[in-house]
């Protein structure tokens, strides 16, 4: 069973992925953060906006800096940013109302996590085996969200009970590592696997795909994933926007579509639902009500045995009438009913006619 605290930590939170989409320019990475907490502010919905972190100088071997052949070298040196930058980025998430977080690809860049005091740490599905980084993450016991892309059984069987060993709170995304993923390959039945593996974590779907921003949300939600994670960038400058990236006016889409998810899914699947009055009435107008077959005197006992003999069922219900639900055994008539009469609450005695909220009950419905 999910612990109430892991609930109210990472349930019903997006995650937006800025990854490295500042390309290095703060005042770039300052538009995507107000753009996107305009987004989620109009959504009404809880959101965290990450970023990722790497230590340049430590990540990259001397021998390898400036390697234009390494796209992933490449880029990470190209979007390098100052502490102070990130400062600047993270003030601006709290200030449009949404959480920092970041993804720490190396030792020193967990500690930048607890120096800036991130709430929540997500771990990349490339790092779910490399334990001296988990160890570090661990270490700062703060809530945990791992991605689970590529990683064999018993890579998640280890990372899960290494977290859960620490009591630590940990969620657990659904993630396919293909940048981006045609519809074909989101296996959204991982979600089913994962909920059914580690039933005392929140389960998510971190997703890539790019055709899309409206099924996924609803089949996700429906198979119970309860938080969710995108890439998201702005077409700003001229910037190429990777396929996998998603705009604005598409993460808009995407909460909409948890809106619809939730509206449609309705309440708790753990207890039965509230039936509501609307519901109630739709349904008493489609059952049979009690009729006389012949005239009958007062002091006539009701029999299951002969009850076919003398009355029978048909529709409309009428006010006040019994029905086919109630079954009578032992009441007697006290008012006489003539052939094709309904019978009504007013005719017997017993428990329907002395129990007041049964009596009014039976008195509201019917035509």
């Amino acid at each position: 069973m999910i612990a109430q605290r892991d609930r109210e930590i990472f349930e019903n939170l997006f995650v937006l992925e800025a990854a490295n989409n500042h390309w290095g320019r703060v005042e770039r990475g300052l538009k995507i953060v107000r753009d996107f907490g305009a987004v989620v502010r109009y959504n009404n919905v809880r959101a965290a906006i990450k970023l990722q972190f790497r230590d340049v100088d430590s990540f990259i071997h001397p021998d390898a800096r400036g390697d234009s052949a390494s796209r992933y070298i490449q880029k990470t040196e190209a979007t390098r940013l100052s502490q102070e930058a990130f400062a600047r980025l993270i003030a601006e998430v709290r200030n449009v109302g949404c959480l920092p977080m970041a993804t720490p690809f190396d030792e020193a860049s967990v500690d930048l996590c607890v120096a800036f005091d991130l709430p929540i740490i997500k771990v990349a599905s490339s790092d779910v085996n490399d334990w001296p980084l988990l160890e570090r993450i661990a270490a700062t016991r703060r809530p945990v969200i791992i991605s689970t892309g590529g990683a064999s059984e018993k890579d998640l069987d280890d990372v899960v009970r290494f977290f859960e060993n620490r009591s630590l709170p940990l969620a657990i995304n659904h993630c396919v590592s293909l940048y981006p993923s045609e519809d074909d390959e989101l296996n959204l039945n991982q979600i089913d696997y994962l909920r059914a593996r580690y039933p005392e974590h929140v389960i998510g779907l971190s997703t890539h795909e790019y055709h899309d921003w409206h099924s996924s949300m609803l089949i996700s939600y429906g198979k119970g994933a309860r938080t969710w994670e995108r890439h998201v960038d702005i077409d700003h400058e001229g910037v190429p926007v990777s396929d996998y990236c998603s705009l604005p006016h598409q993460v808009d889409a995407w909460f909409k579509a948890f809106h619809k998810a939730v509206e449609m899914c309705g309440g708790a699947s753990t207890a039965r639902r509230v039936i509501s009055r609307r519901e109630t009435q739709y349904l008493d107008a489609l059952v049979r009500g009690v009729y006389a077959r012949r005239a009958i005197e007062p002091g006539y006992e009701f029999n299951s045995r002969t009850f076919a003999r003398d009355f029978y069922l048909a529709i409309p219900l009428r006010k006040g009438q019994l029905s086919c639900r109630e079954v009578m055994n032992g009441e007697r008539l006290v008012q006489p009913i003539a052939p094709d009469e309904p019978l009504t609450i007013e005719h017997v005695d017993g428990p329907y006619a002395e129990n007041a909220a049964l009596k009014r009950l039976i008195l509201d419905r019917g035509a």
